[in-house]
Formats: C-alpha cells, sequence, structure tokens
C-alpha cells in the first residue's frame, strides 16, 4: 500500500475497507489525501492522541510503517521530527532516523537516530544535543538514554547552563543521571571547566535540578580578614528531612585553627527553631578554646498556648570582633537568654518571661548591664461592649536582678475605659485610666515605693477626600487633621528605682501616646496637645499608598517635671515634627523625617533617605542622620553598571561628628549571563578605635553552585535595593507553535 503525505488516519480508512471486503496488502490497493495532521492510534485498543505527517507512508496492517519525508509525529505531549521514521505495531516501538529532534514538556533533544518505546515512553538517542528548558541546561553526549519519563542517564556528556554558542563553563562527566522526581542530577567522574580551564575534579558530584535542598558537599567557601586571616570553609548538608536540615562547617582560619560550625534547623507541627553552635578549640592567637551557641525555638501547645526560647551566648568578650566578618554579629552588646510562656484567650492574653543577658564589654567604653527579669508576668485585657464602651487592663509583676544594683520587684495594674465612636468620616474617642504602681526592695534598707496617678486622653481625627492629578496621572487624595490631648497630674517619682526605663525617641508614634518614656518606672506629667494633619495620595485602581506627607506639633499647656534624673528637667520644647515618605516619581522614593524646636529655632534630629531605583542592578541610596550633640551621619551606597558587563558596587557610612569611617563597602560584580564573579572589601568599626577588614571573593556557575565566600547577604545589607544581575528566568518555551 502506497500513499502521499498520508496521516495515519487514513490507515484507519483502509482497515475499515478490509473489514467490508477488500484486502489491505493487495497490490494496487492505493489512497492519496491532500497534507495534513489527522488522528490515529498506533495502538490495537481505543484511540489516542496521535498525529503524523509525512511526505510518503508505506506499511502492512498491524505488522509495521514506515514514513519517509519531512515526518512529524505527536503523542501526549512530546513530538517527533526525522527524516525517516520506522513503527513497529506489535512492539509498539519506532525508530528515527536523519536529522532527528524529540520535543516533550519543552525539553529538547536533537541527533541523527532515535530509538522509542511508546508502552514506557523510554528510549535513546546517540550523539545528541539536549536542551532542559525547565532548568535552563544544555549539553551533548555520546548517548542519551530516557530509562522513565522522568529518569535520565547521559553517557560521556556536558551539562551548562550557558546559552548556545556560549561555553564559558561547562561539566564533563562519564556518566550524568537526572532525576526529575528526587530533583537531582548525579555525575560520574565529573570536571567543571571555567574558561577552558579544569577548576574542580570529583569522582561524584550531585545537584539539585532545580536549586532545592539535597544531601551532599556544599560548594568550599573562601575569604580573607585582618583578625583571622586567609579562611577556608567545607560545608556539608544533610537534608535529614523534608522539615529538618543540618549543615557542618569546618573553617581553616590561617591565623588562629580550625573553627567548626553546625546549624541544625526543624520545623515540626507547631513547632520551629533553630540550633547553632561554633568551637574552635585551641585559638592559636588569644591561647584559648572559644566557642559560642544559639538556640531559638517556638512552640505552639494548643488551646491558646504558646512557648519561645531564645538562648545566645560566647565564650568572651571579643569573640564576634575577633571571629566574625559580620556586623550584625559586631555591633551585639546583649545576647539574650530568655524563655517565654503565653496563652491567648481571645480578648485576654497573659505572658510570662524570665530574660537574662551576657553583656560583651568594650574595653574602652564600658557599659552598664541590664537588669535580669526574673520572672516577668504581663496580664493585657481588651473587653469591647455594644454599647460604645471599651474595658482595657495592664498589668505587669516582675522581679528584677542585678549583681550590683539595688533589687527589687515592680507591679502595675491600669486599668482603663475608653468610649470610642467612628463613623466613615471622623472618629473621636476619650479614655480615663488609674494606674497603680508598687515597689519592694531586698534591701531591708531601702523602704518600699508606690506611686498612683490618673490619665486622661481625648483621640480625634476627620478624613476628607478629593480626585486630583499630578504629573498627567490620576490621584485619590487625603486630608486627615487629628487631635489628641493628654491629662496627667504630676506625682514625684525621683525617690523610685530605673530598673528598665529610657527616654522614648520623639516621632509621630511617640506624639500620640501618653508617656515619652519607656519601661514602667517612669509616668511623666502632661497637660498637652498633640495636633497633626496627614494627606495621602493613593492609587485609585490599586488603592496603594504612593506619597504621604505628615506635619505635626506638640503643645504643653505646663512644663514637665518629671525626669528620669533628679533634680534634671526632661521638658521637651514645642517641637515640630514633619515627614514626606513615599515614590515622588515611579523610580525615586523618599523618606524625610525632621524634628524642629521653635522655641530653639533649631534642628533638633533629620532622618533623610533618597532612592533613585529604576531598574534591577541599577540603584542609588542617600542618606543623612543628625541628633543634635548626639551623632551626624552620611551614608551613600550604589549598585550601577560602569561599562560592558561590569557593575560598581559601594556603600560609604561616615561619621560627620567624629570625622572617622563607620561603614564602607567597595566591590565589583561581572555578569555573563551563565555565570558571575563578584569581589568585594568590606570595613567597618567593631569596637572603640577597632577595625575589621575582610574581603569576599565568588564565582557563580548559574543553576549549578557557588565557589568562594558569598557576599550576597553583605550586599544586600549594606545597598538598598541590591538585586543580582545574572538572575536567570526561564523563557516561556512552545515545543508546537504551528498548533
Amino acid at each position: 500500500m502506497h500513499c502521499s503525505r498520508v496521516a495515519f488516519a487514513v490507515l484507519s480508512l483502509i482497515f475499515l475497507c478490509v473489514a467490508s471486503g477488500a484486502r489491505a496488502d493487495e497490490p494496487g490497493l492505493k489512497l492519496r489525501m491532500q497534507p495534513e495532521l489527522i488522528p490515529y492510534s498506533l495502538g490495537r485498543g481505543e484511540p489516542s492522541d496521535v498525529f503524523i505527517d509525512a511526505d510518503s507512508v508505506e506499511g502492512h496492517q498491524d505488522q509495521e510503517l514506515e514514513a519517509v519525508g519531512s515526518v512529524r509525529l505527536r503523542k501526549r505531549g512530546a513530538a517527533v521530527f526525522s527524516d525517516q521514521l520506522h513503527f513497529s505495531f506489535p512492539d509498539q516501538q519506532l525508530t528515527a532516523t536523519g536529522h532527528v529532534r524529540f520535543e516533550k514538556d519543552g525539553d529538547v533533544v536533537t541527533g541523527e537516530q532515535f530509538f522509542y518505546d511508546l508502552n514506557n515512553d523510554s528510549g535513546y538517542m546517540d550523539e545528541p544535543e539536549y536542551r532542559l528548558s525547565r532548568f535552563g541546561a544544555r549539553g551533548s553526549a555520546r548517548r542519551l538514554v530516557a530509562v522513565t519519563p522522568n529518569l535520565a542517564n547521559i553517557e560521556k556528556g556536558t551539562f551548562t547552563t550557558c546559552d548556545v554558542g556560549d561555553d564559558d563553563w561547562f561539566m564533563r562527566a562519564d556518566r550524568l543521571e537526572l532525576d526529575r522526581i528526587r530533583d537531582i542530577g548525579e555525575a560520574h567522574d565529573a570536571t567543571v571547566v571555567f574558561k577552558g580551564v579544569p577548576i574542580l575534579y570529583s569522582p561524584y558530584l550531585d545537584f539539585s535540578l532545580s536549586g532545592g535542598r539535597k544531601t551532599g558537599l556544599l560548594p568550599p567557601t573562601f575569604g580573607h580578614t585582618g583578625q583571622s586571616g586567609f579562611q577556608y570553609s567545607q560545608p556539608f548538608y544533610w537534608n535529614i528531612a523534608p522539615n529538618r536540615d543540618l549543615t557542618v562547617s569546618p573553617t581553616l582560619l590561617a591565623k588562629r585553627g580550625v573553627l567548626t560550625d553546625g546549624n541544625f534547623r526543624y520545623l515540626e507541627p507547631g513547632a520551629k527553631g533553630e540550633m547553632r553552635g561554633e568551637y574552635l578549640p585551641d585559638d592559636r592567637v588569644k591561647r584559648d578554646t572559644r566557642w559560642a551557641y544559639l538556640w531559638k525555638h517556638e512552640q505552639n501547645f494548643g488551646n491558646g498556648f504558646s512557648g519561645k526560647l531564645d538562648l545566645q551566648g560566647v565564650s568572651d568578650d571579643a569573640y564576634f570582633t575577633d571571629l566574625s566578618s559580620k556586623i550584625a554579629y559586631t555591633s551585639q552588646t546583649n545576647l539574650n537568654r530568655e524563655g517565654d510562656l503565653s496563652y491567648d484567650g481571645g480578648w485576654w492574653n497573659v505572658n510570662t518571661r524570665v530574660q537574662r543577658f551576657q553583656t560583651l564589654q568594650d574595653p574602652l567604653a564600658p557599659v552598664t548591664p541590664p537588669y535580669a527579669q526574673v520572672p516577668q508576668v504581663k496580664l493585657n485585657m481588651n473587653r469591647q461592649t455594644d454599647v460604645h464602651l471599651d474595658f482595657g487592663l495592664q498589668g505587669e509583676y516582675v522581679e528584677f536582678s542585678h549583681p550590683t544594683l539595688i533589687n527589687g520587684t515592680r507591679e502595675t495594674v491600669y486599668p482603663s475605659v475608653s468610649a470610642p465612636f467612628q463613623t466613615p468620616y471622623f472618629y473621636v474617642t476619650p479614655k480615663a485610666g488609674f494606674s497603680t504602681t508598687r515597689y519592694s526592695f531586698q534591701d531591708s534598707t531601702t523602704p518600699d515605693a508606690s506611686r498612683n496617678l490618673p490619665i486622661y486622653s481625648l483621640d480625634s481625627g476627620l478624613t476628607f477626600e478629593r480626585e486630583t492629578s499630578l504629573g498627567g496621572r490620576a490621584f485619590l487624595q487625603t486630608l486627615e487633621p487629628r487631635l489628641y490631648y493628654v491629662y496627667i497630674p504630676f506625682r514625684a517619682q525621683d525617690q523610685l528605682p530605673n530598673f528598665d526605663t529610657a527616654q522614648a525617641d520623639f516621632n509621630f508614634m511617640q506624639m500620640f501616646s501618653e508617656n515619652q518614656f519607656t519601661g514602667g518606672d517612669r509616668i511623666n506629667d502632661a497637660n498637652q496637645l498633640t495636633a497633626a494633619i496627614t494627606s495621602r495620595l493613593i492609587d485609585p485602581d490599586s488603592g496603594d499608598e504612593q506619597l504621604r506627607f505628615t506635619l505635626g506639633e506638640r503643645f504643653y499647656f505646663k512644663t514637665q517635671q518629671v525626669s528620669l534624673t533628679p533634680g534634671v528637667s526632661d521638658s521637651q520644647n514645642t517641637d515640630v515634627l514633619a515627614a514626606v515618605t513615599g515614590h515622588i516619581t515611579k523610580n525615586w522614593f523618599t523618606d524625610l523625617n525632621t524634628q524642629y524646636s521653635i522655641e530653639n529655632s533649631q534642628t533638633q534630629q533629620t532622618n533623610a533617605v533618597l532612592r533613585f531605583h529604576p531598574e534591577i542592578g541599577k540603584a542609588l541610596n542617600f542618606g543623612y542622620r543628625y541628633t543634635r550633640e548626639s551623632q551626624e551621619q552620611a551614608d551613600v551606597s550604589a549598585e550601577w553598571p560602569i561599562g560592558g558587563r561590569w557593575t560598581g558596587l559601594a556603600r560609604y557610612n561616615y561619621s560627620l561628628q567624629n570625622s572617622s569611617l563607620l561603614e564602607g563597602l567597595l566591590g565589583f560584580e561581572y555578569t555573563a549571563g551563565c555565570w558571575a564573579a563578584r569581589f568585594v572589601m568590606h570595613r567597618f568599626a567593631t569596637a572603640t578605635d577597632v577595625y575589621t577588614n575582610a574581603v569576599f571573593f565568588q564565582l557563580e556557575l548559574t543553576g549549578v553552585s557557588r565557589i568562594g565566600a558569598s557576599p550576597l547577604e553583605l550586599l544586600r545589607q549594606n545597598i538598598t535595593g541590591y538585586e543580582k544581575t545574572n538572575e536567570k528566568r526561564p523563557v516561556e518555551y512552545n515545543p508546537f507553535p504551528s498548533y
């Protein structure tokens, strides 16, 4: 039987003719049709979605079929293109030769000869070129064997994430196994080649196909710090279970010895946490054993009960300044050691806490350790009623312990009642409460003390809206005036101790609070009115706030007398606060806050941030912080292309008050599509007149591994808006564009 450009469905018509008396193998029986794609079953059961198209097709019923010339076959999301195709009906197997192209689920394999078994979706191809679109990878091999639809073996092959024609790096392996079910790639007798130079060899390498978690050696990291010299770390990752993992990282410190770091993470039903420990058995510089530990745990016991642990400690005061290259660690002074147990009853909750600290001392700037709270019990209640009345209660019992200062207990009860009245356009909330505090001391010579204070406040606000436009863009603009009045009579409190109280920062949140102090040892006297007005620009389509303007001032009708230090007035002037926050244009963002003293005609503090972030790989940040008689800092950071594939990275945080560098960073990033290299130098103050210098170098082979010390976390912390420029986003690929 011969036919020109005929589909398998044509054979089905012939078979119908046979059933009515004609013979399919009878000489001279021919049928011609116009070229088209026609569904036909290659099996003997129910018809399946199979399409074939070729210049010519010939075969015998239930035996075999031969298609020649521009062959195209598709079945269940797979497609085969070739010059010639032979199909065996009894075995359900096909062999394609000549310019073969096999496509399945977006993956593409090309070669000269292809064998495929339709029964179990398995087969092989000799001398193939392959592309895995889901993972952005490609390569070549002596033979590629599809064992199952999700398991492939590549013999004498290569693997890379570089684009076609770009072989900057590739992995060459004697045998490469790609398992989609386990999301694992395993390479045997593997060599990583970069720029034509072998940089890594291993008899066995494994990696995640999608970048997920898996057990094995992680890429080594190396770097340099002024305190410890050259550093080399070889981490091992153990994927214990989907909800548990462990990373062990022995690190060679050239000047000090070998430090071992273990990090265990877990996520259980109702619980999660992290345990970390570091151990340096014999520091050759300090000539002592050094260690550190951290355990953070959160537990939900059910029925409203929950708990928390936060335990931290180090062997000595200089541990972080000597052994860490991260400012987040070296800037720590008090290491928390805390345990909490809480109950949430809906409209009321209670929390019990025991808290101590390890205080790390700087010999040139010693600090007084904070009090331990052993224990602290806090009760909070807020009950709403149907008659516009809210009842609240704040209660606290805490026992303060200190090795050198006076020890004692503090008991506080603060009941209150408020009557909120609210409409869509305005609200008003009067509130009255009475705070009672009692102190008792372990020192028998110090008499007990108490404090009783009524507290009154009235909060009110209006909301106006209108449609407006700015720069040709439509907005919804609001105008929201607010008045907040507080009255608290004066009570002398100089005789009371100061266990945990400090002056609160003067900001918009504090402007609308009753007390200017944090902690419970001082409550300011007040006869004051805070007036503020806020205007927001809102996108009418998304409801997102684009820009906010706020102006506020506190008016004192009576000079405040309560202070932290006996005999010293902490009364604040009638200061004005102003803030502008949000996007001033599509790419420019600002966050400006300033406090101005009208009485002294001077600025008290300013915090200004201006950011420009037009696209990935471009970010400019300008910052300025000023507090009168305390600090004045300028902060500039940037990620910006400097030519070709090079990107410059920098941060400069400078104290204008002390004329000294607080933190500096300078680096470069080179992006070449399938790989990137980063070189970063970092310098920051760890103690008075003490600096740490660190050097980071990293080579990232996109989609496989990173070699060297990673500066990514450091860059994200120092350069707001930093993003890797080599993030490879998968491209949607349609294997059947003509259909």
